[in-house]
């Protein structure tokens, strides 16, 4: 069912005008299961779940007061960010190997969550369009998450008043 949640948003970007909506190039290793990580309305949370400040063991999204199942694990407390009313995710950073080993969630009022060890290949992800936030992400979990792509669009207004 998710999948074909994800395949009618990608085909309504696809149909819409290009500029709002784009997708960045997908990180690590990609050993294991796909997932996705998808809501509805605006993202007004993140957790994440670090194994002894090593790699990233976990991590979660919340979409309005709905938060969606954990890609990979849970351990101990979770690092978290709690966005304010008309704060958004704009960028998606961190750290590579066998795992994703950091992850850095900015947001557009200069606020952000650091998590994991800073060693391994950097990524930086970004949309292409200037009102554009984090919508989803996707890649692949063997455990712990092994890939990473996130997927930026402008969100409809309209739709945005219920959160």
């Amino acid at each position: 069912m998710r999948y074909i949640a994800v395949f009618a948003l990608l085909t309504a970007c696809a149909l819409a005008d290009e500029s709002y909506y784009s997708f960045s190039k997908s990180v690590g290793s990609g050993g294991g299961l796909s997932y996705s990580v998808t809501g509805e309305g605006r993202i007004t949370a993140v957790r994440v779940w670090e194994l002894y400040s090593n790699y990233i063991y976990g991590f979660q999204i919340r979409y309005g007061v709905l938060w969606s199942p954990v890609v990979g694990y849970v351990s101990g407390e979770p690092n978290e960010i709690e966005l304010f009313e008309g704060e958004r995710i704009i960028q998606v950073s961190g750290k590579y190997g066998h795992y994703i080993q950091s992850l850095i969630f900015a947001t557009n009022k200069g606020r952000s969550l650091h998590v994991g060890q800073s060693s391994g290949n950097s990524f930086n992800m970004y949309p292409t369009h200037p009102d554009a936030e984090l919508r989803f992400l996707s890649g692949r979990v063997s455990g712990p998450p092994t890939a990473l792509q996130a997927h930026w669009a402008v969100l409809d207004t309209d739709s945005s008043k219920n959160n």
